[in-house]
């Protein structure tokens, strides 16, 4: 009428993926995920933070949103 309740070895949860080996897999895969992601955040910002630019005219002849806006500026070097 119910469940059975004896475990055999092959079915205990410990050791299986949904055990604690799972659990540490999900860790260390969501801890690896985050590493990557905040290394290539880091070294975007120092490659974008090291460019200088200029603005060659007057700010007035910007627009809000102009493909022409990128000719206003120039790169310092």
């Amino acid at each position: 009428m119910g469940l059975p309740t004896q475990m055999n070895e092959s079915e205990r949860g410990l050791f299986a993926l949904n055990g604690i080996t799972g659990y540490l897999i999900a860790v260390v895969l969501l801890l690896s995920i985050l590493g990557g992601l905040t290394y290539f955040a880091i070294t975007t910002q120092k490659a974008n933070a090291e460019v200088y630019y200029e603005v060659n005219q007057d700010l007035n002849g910007l627009k809000f949103k102009s493909p022409d806006n990128h000719k206003l500026r120039t790169i310092k070097e």
